[in-house]
């Protein structure tokens, strides 16, 4: 962990870090993910409209949100975590941890999902971007330092994200992640 903080200092000292909007996101229409065959990425005009100035910045220009001052990195409610442009599913509240960084982190993506992974050497020294598979929204990087059961920290953007309370999945169009939230 210590490693990690090591990490996330130098990367703010080199980076453009964005202060939070303060737009509620809870109120963004975004769509029940419907699938890869159904998803056509809005203009970037409809982009512009549609998200809060941070939230454009980061899934489409690879900004990075201050940590401890978004939305989610403290955010300790049961449920599912989506891509802010497309609705796919991404990262379930199961698999969230604290790591002391400021930015919602997790051990893994939801089971099934693709995340795309590129090498980035933005701040001077390699680092691996994750982005959404289908609408290549920047959602921010995977570390090699995270718990177990995978040793990894996806450390992620709360710009990126909308999060769907476990309560509101069916409601919402994901039903079909309740499961992994039995038992909680």
């Amino acid at each position: 962990m210590l490693l990690g903080l090591l990490l996330v200092f130098a990367a703010g000292a080199c980076m453009r870090v964005e202060a939070a909007d303060s737009t509620n996101r809870s109120e963004l229409p975004v769509a029940p993910w419907q699938g890869s065959d159904t998803f056509e990425k809005p203009s970037d005009e409809q982009l512009r409209e549609r998200l809060t100035g941070l939230q454009y910045r980061v899934t489409q220009h690879e900004g990075t949100e201050r940590p401890f001052a978004n939305e989610y990195w403290d955010n300790k409610k049961d449920g599912l975590y989506v891509d802010i442009v497309s609705g796919e599913p991404l990262f379930s509240s199961t698999d969230k941890y604290r790591s002391g960084t400021g930015w919602p982190s997790f051990t893994k993506p939801i089971e099934g999902v693709e995340i795309v992974e590129k090498t980035d050497y933005k701040i001077g020294y390699a680092r691996t971007e994750v982005r959404s598979k289908h609408a290549d929204s920047h959602l921010g990087h995977v570390f090699p330092d995270g718990p177990e059961p995978t040793g990894l920290r996806y450390c992620i953007n709360s710009a990126a994200l909308h999060f769907i309370p476990a309560n509101e999945l069916e409601a919402r169009g994901y039903g079909k992640f309740l499961g992994l939230f039995e038992g909680n």
